[in-house]
């Protein structure tokens, strides 16, 4: 059945408009957190992988990294380990480190890496024990007691941070022509595995790799201002104005934090998108509109 004139047009404005895009961001590397609903929604799902498929074909280098919160919380409870947290942070325990490490680096990560090779594409799971890649040491969590005169310090078990990244694996892959798609799970110095925030792993993977662009998936539009406005094409110190007036606050502060650090450290720019709009990745990368928050240098 042959294509409606109309919608013709509109399928050859879009192919125009992506062109420059393409042109700009060829072989350039593009770090994607991938999580929220983006995560669990089929018809999302689908639609990630199929933009991740088409960003390599057209000369750009995705590199995944994921979070699995919920489904590390479904896990737990069908073992009957009861989950608790300190201020929104999982207590992580040896067993529950079992559990993280088999739903992260198994069931989540394989999950993604045969989604995209259903569509076409190369991708190879990775957590960041895997060649050396993240070298983590382990968060030091303090919660403030108005009832105590100093921070209390509060161990919250196997859950770390960013000490360091080895990007060789990373590389080699990426030469290779493959799309690394990373379980955000790091070794301590006593060989001891920590989880990671996600976000955080795919801000310094992002620094590290000098990408040219790092992009995190939400479940909100965007950063948006006080009259719940979108805002967008936002510089380093603005985005720092926004934080010092309370514009930005809660959940989203962690997301702008590691913005902010990846900008100021050579990350050309940030972009904060709505993970629940279908294809959102390429809506952003390759259109002029865009659906979230663009954050630049």
């Amino acid at each position: 059945m042959p294509i409606k004139p109309s919608a013709a047009h509109n399928i050859a404005k879009v192919l125009a408009e992506a062109l420059p895009y393409i042109q700009r961001f060829h072989g350039k590397t593009m770090v994607i957190k991938y999580g929220g609903n983006a995560m669990v929604d089929e018809k999302l799902k689908r639609g990630f992988a199929r933009d991740i498929v088409l960003m390599k074909l057209v000369g750009m280098n995705p590199v995944v990294v994921h979070g699995g919160g919920p489904q590390i919380g479904s896990v737990l409870e069908q073992v009957g380990k009861k989950t608790h947290f300190v201020d929104g942070m999982r207590v992580t325990d040896s067993e529950t480190m079992d559990v993280v490490e088999m739903v992260l680096g198994g069931l989540v990560n394989k999950e993604i890496v045969n989604l995209i090779n259903q569509h076409g594409g190369h991708a190879v799971g990775l957590t960041g024990k895997d060649g050396d890649l993240i070298h983590a040491r382990k968060l030091t969590f303090q919660r403030h007691n108005p009832e105590m005169n100093a921070p209390e310090i509060v161990d919250i078990g196997h859950v770390g941070e960013v000490a360091s990244i080895d990007p060789s694996i990373i590389n080699m892959l990426v030469k290779g022509n493959f799309i690394p798609v990373i379980a955000p799970i790091g070794v301590g110095k006593d060989g001891q595995s920590y989880n990671i925030n996600a976000d955080l792993v795919a801000g310094k993977l992002a620094m590290t790799l000098q990408a040219e662009k790092l992009i995190l998936l939400t479940n909100t539009a965007g950063v948006l201002d006080k009259e719940d406005n979108l805002l967008t094409g936002l510089k380093a110190n603005r985005v720092e104005e926004l934080i010092k007036d309370g514009t930005i606050h809660g959940g989203m502060l962690p997301k702008i934090n590691c913005a902010l650090d990846a900008v100021h450290s050579g990350v050309n720019s940030v972009q904060i998108i709505d993970g629940r709009v279908e294809h959102a990745v390429l809506l952003e990368v390759l259109t002029d509109a865009g659906v979230g928050t663009l954050i630049k240098r």
